[in-house]
């Protein structure tokens, strides 16, 4: 089997809106006689929309005709339909995915190409998508080291820690270019939080100030030495804490930081930039630019060039990779289909030891908050090691109690295993929870951090459900 399809990324950020086409080639290298395992064997990317700044009608709101028209626009200029599309993603981030009708838009939007994945990413999950789009996990795996990618955007700074290829932690700050606005020589916009910083160290900075290069690169400085901080290359403080987004939490102290990749559009004026007009994009990107590159803390990390930068959020769309399902499984008809679903994958390293098992999920679950509030998810991992009966019983209890929030939550309880238990670890959950929650436990199916999985009406006389493995593209 050989087949090409076209696919769109959408990427409505705090201070850009893009586009980016795609041709993927997939192919089923098993033989006739064996379940299909579809893979991507090649993508290139065919066209690169202009970047916009993300129209708004006011500072809670979001110009969904203006992204709308944007869109149409760009979908023109390549010389695309629709109809020629047969995946995508849109996803809205940063500090846009708070605005009060981003699912509005998100739902208009998704109806412009084929089966899409559709997010509002939160804080961190936007750290996962950026870092991947950035090559971070694929650096951290190939070096066998330990990498950070901060992807530094118009509102919002979103770091994601990689060790070995596997996601170690998340944070976001509320550190960004556009933090600061200028217009014809003056400051327009001062966000409330950097106005403090910089008072505390003595600097006064209003609205309708004069942009004073000198000044605003202190302040600059300033937000430079936090994202230091963020990283633990120096002690944390009672006022660092209040710059994290959401009232988050910084990334763990362990494991220790040895290399940094930079994204959003900040970071090409990290990596290097003949940009002459500080002011030239209306803010202080520019100098923020500057100054994390000119941070000794920061710069005693191993700089890697990141595979994209602005770019880095969404560079492709959702390519599906179709699977079929084990066949010893665990479901509830009346559940499916179900579309969507965010996967949280559990490393390796982390199903050594049920406690490391338990602590990985409970770790990983804020990462799917928006606004507070957990979305559906679905908690995927290996199973190779624990294919005893006693060993799935005991693995059925760390997943009730590391999920303990899933399973208090209007959601099902969505278990994803490559190794075929999915059956006799459906059947534990169920009897160990008192038949009280929805269970749906498959097996056979690989996944990795950031993918989406559709899983489908039962087939073949109900022993396999169809399942579509939504794998974000990045150009890596």
């Amino acid at each position: 089997m050989h087949e090409v399809i076209s696919s769109v990324g959408i990427d409505i950020g705090t201070s850009t809106t893009q586009l980016v086409f795609s041709r993927l080639t997939i192919e089923n290298p098993a033989g006739s006689y064996r379940i299909p395992k579809i893979t991507i064997v090649e993508k290139q990317v065919i066209y690169r929309s202009k970047i916009y700044f993300t129209p708004l009608i006011s500072a809670t709101e979001i110009d969904a005709e203006g992204v709308k028209r944007i869109v149409r626009s760009e979908y023109a200029a390549a010389g695309m339909k629709p109809g020629d599309l047969q995946t995508g993603a849109v996803i809205i981030t940063g500090d846009t995915a708070r605005k009060k009708n981003a699912n509005e838009v998100l739902s208009a939007l998704s109806d412009l190409a084929g089966d899409f994945v559709v997010a509002t990413a939160g804080p961190s999950l936007e750290s996962v998508l950026a870092a991947r789009g950035a090559g971070t996990d694929k650096l951290s795996l190939d070096n066998k080291t330990v990498i950070a990618n901060i992807d530094i955007g118009g509102g919002t700074s979103n770091i994601a820690v990689y060790q070995r290829g596997d996601l170690r932690g998340t944070s976001c700050l509320d550190i960004g270019g556009r933090l600061i606005k200028v217009e014809n020589g003056s400051l327009t916009y001062v966000f409330p939080k950097i106005q403090a910083l910089a008072a505390e160290h003595g600097i006064r900075i209003s609205v309708g100030d004069r942009a004073d290069r000198g000044i605003l690169y202190k302040v600059a400085e300033l937000m430079a030495a936090e994202l230091a901080a963020s990283l633990h290359l120096c002690p944390i403080t009672e006022s660092h804490k209040k710059l994290y987004t959401n009232d988050g939490t910084p990334i763990p102290e362990e494991p220790k930081i040895i290399g940094i990749t930079y994204s959003g559009g900040v970071a090409d004026c990290v990596y290097g930039s003949d940009i002459q007009d500080p002011f030239r994009y209306g803010d202080i990107g520019v100098l923020l630019g500057q100054a994390i590159r000119e941070n000794k803390l920061l710069s005693s990390l191993t700089l890697y060039k990141a595979a994209e930068t602005i770019r880095a959020t969404v560079v492709g769309a959702g390519a599906h990779a179709t699977d079929i399902s084990g066949s010893t499984i665990c479901y509830d008809r009346s559940l499916l289909p179900i579309k969507n679903i965010p996967v949280l994958k559990i490393p390796a390293e982390d199903e050594k030891t049920l406690e490391s098992f338990k602590d990985s999920i409970l770790r990983q679950l804020p990462i799917f908050y928006t606004e507070g509030q957990l979305e559906q998810i679905a908690i995927a991992f290996d199973g190779h090691e624990r294919s005893s009966f006693k060993a799935v019983q005991e693995l059925a209890d760390a997943i009730i109690e590391g999920a303990k929030e899933v399973i208090e939550s209007r959601y099902p309880l969505i278990i994803v295993v490559e190794h075929d238990i999915a059956k006799v670890l459906g059947n534990a959950l169920n009897f160990k929870m008192g038949n009280k929650k929805p269970v749906i436990c498959i097996d056979g199916i690989p996944t990795a951090s950031g993918d989406y999985i559709d899983i489908g009406e039962p087939v073949a006389g109900g022993q396999v459900l169809p399942v579509v493995n939504k794998t974000l593209v990045f150009n890596t």
